[in-house]
């Protein structure tokens, strides 16, 4: 067995499935047109981002080519006269922001070439009709048998998948349909074992599956080649949809909504689920929810379902698709089978499936499978942290929470100025109580007087609420009767308070004078 624990270089490892986003980051201005300056996003990481330049024309030919849709997209009107004003202009951008914002959200919009290769050149660029056209026929130059019809366009979703109608040349008017496909990002087989892989396909045999007539593979693509249905897929037969037309046409907004009936619900999901393993139930949700209400659901988890055929149909939904199950898990196919839904069908064949696979190639394919499930499990990891994140940031930034911010924050600026308020007003009852030890009436007998500040300048705080009365002085002819109403030559009214509460008339010197003013008598 060989296995390959990395890619092979220069092997494609780009996955067309990770979503792009677009935001116009600005516009410039040039003689007769308006340039938009667009930044292009590819999943959840910001370091995967580029710039692309576009003009109103490009966005007008995009528009054109995905009227196919059957979509009205809000593409801004065109206008001839007064197109470079500044207030157009930055009307103009608001609209195509909304048109790129509604294109890329949606599913099968944002998975066709067209939108792809707008807001990604770099990676679409390639015709891969064109390219397959060549693989094929590189293929059959040992395989002569068979002769291309015509290309298929577009008949299906992915980029790098392309269909050819055939035939065999001693059998002109049977006709088949070749589908080839790029490898993709999650080949972790070897050449060797891959190939061995699609050429055993055409041996699998089983009721319900479509046989496989022809099938090879090389380093770089593969192919199969069956019967065609002149009737489609099943999708075909949900939407009511022409197999050959493009699927753009055909699924992306049909004319007539409608399910299947009850019994080919029933039917069809039991001979699916005949094949299906416990990993693919969340997968065959999607799909019985698409045969139910013929439209794939837009979004999941799915909160309420609307009414369907039978309340055992929006029982199997629920076990798959709601809220309750991709939190605690899903049912296992055995549990499926056993629900009102399917526990009466009858399948009338007695064919049983064959598919012998050689034991070494099955422990490459289970070692491949592991590999494939752990990048999907690490991209399913990071895509829950990005949207618990963004849920957390939208949260903060929220008009609600920017209220309850703004109060929260006047409520603290209030109660800040009410503690420096009463934190200025004990400083200053402090230092008026400095200098009258205990027989000052304003010091609590609790409270430790603090030490003298006479002769010492207070800090100059912001000016403080209205001192207190000042203490009753003792009766004296010679104590000033005013106190100065504020300092004097730098001095603190507590200080100079203090020192004319001090003030002691006996330390006084006495002076001698000589009168003079007595009358002489000669």
């Amino acid at each position: 067995m060989a296995f390959m624990e990395k890619p092979p270089a220069g092997k494609v490892l780009l996955d067309d499935t990770v979503p792009l986003t677009a935001a116009i980051e600005a516009s410039q201005s040039l003689q007769s047109h308006t340039e938009y300056i667009i930044r292009v996003q590819r999943g959840i990481s910001v370091e995967n981002s580029w710039q692309i330049v576009r003009r109103y024309s490009d966005f007008d030919l995009l528009n054109n080519s995905l009227q196919i849709a059957g979509l009205s997209l809000p593409l801004p009107p065109k206008k001839l006269i007064g197109n470079m004003d500044r207030e157009f202009i930055a009307e103009r951008q608001k609209g195509l922001q909304n048109y790129l914002n509604v294109i890329t959200t949606n599913h099968v919009l944002s998975n066709c070439e067209l939108v792809k290769k707008f807001l990604d050149p770099n990676n679409y660029s390639a015709n891969y009709t064109e390219i397959a056209l060549q693989q094929v026929s590189m293929f059959f130059r040992s395989e002569p048998k068979w002769e291309v019809v015509e290309p298929l366009k577009d008949i299906g979703w992915r980029i790098r998948k392309k269909y050819f109608l055939m035939k065999i040349k001693n059998q002109p008017k049977e006709r088949l349909v070749l589908s080839w496909a790029d490898l993709g990002p999650d080949k972790y087989l070897s050449d060797k074992d891959f190939q061995c892989l699609i050429k055993l396909l055409p041996s699998c045999l089983h009721p319900y599956i479509y046989r496989v007539t022809f099938a090879t593979a090389n380093e770089s693509s593969a192919l199969l080649i069956r019967m065609f249905n002149e009737k489609g897929t099943l999708k075909d037969l949900i939407y009511k949809a022409k197999p050959k037309d493009p699927f753009l046409k055909k699924y992306c907004n049909p004319k007539k909504i409608q399910g299947l009936e009850l019994q080919q619900i029933k039917t069809y999901g039991r001979q699916i689920l005949e094949t299906l393993e416990s990993v693919d139930v969340h997968c065959f949700g999607h799909l019985l929810y698409e045969m139910t209400y013929g439209r794939p659901p837009d979004s999941v988890p799915v909160d309420s379902f609307p009414p369907a055929p039978s309340m055992a149909v929006v029982a199997v939904l629920e076990s798959t698709l709601s809220c309750e199950a991709c939190k605690n898990g899903m049912p296992t196919v055995s549990r499926l089978l056993q629900m009102p839904l399917f526990s009466d069908v009858l399948l009338t064949t007695s064919e049983k499936p064959q598919f012998k696979i050689p034991t070494k190639l099955k422990e490459a394919l289970r070692i491949a499978k592991e590999c494939i499930e752990k990048r999907l499990i690490e991209e399913q990891k990071q895509i829950h942290q990005h949207r618990r994140l963004t849920r957390a940031q939208s949260h903060h930034g929220s008009e609600e929470e920017r209220k309850k911010r703004k109060i929260l924050a006047r409520k603290k600026s209030k109660r800040s100025a009410v503690e420096n308020s009463e934190e200025y007003s004990a400083k200053y009852s402090n230092s008026n109580n400095s200098g009258s030890g205990a027989s000052s009436p304003l010091t609590s007998p609790s409270s430790p007087t603090p030490p003298s500040t006479a002769g010492m300048s207070a800090l100059p705080p912001p000016p403080p609420p209205p001192p207190p009365a000042a203490p009753l002085l003792p009766a004296s002819t010679e104590a000033p009767t005013q106190l100065p109403p504020q300092a004097v030559n730098g001095v603190s009214r507590g200080a100079l308070l203090s020192s004319i509460q001090n003030f002691q008339k006996g330390t006084l010197r006495k002076a001698e004078t000589c009168d003079h003013s007595a009358p002489k008598i000669g």
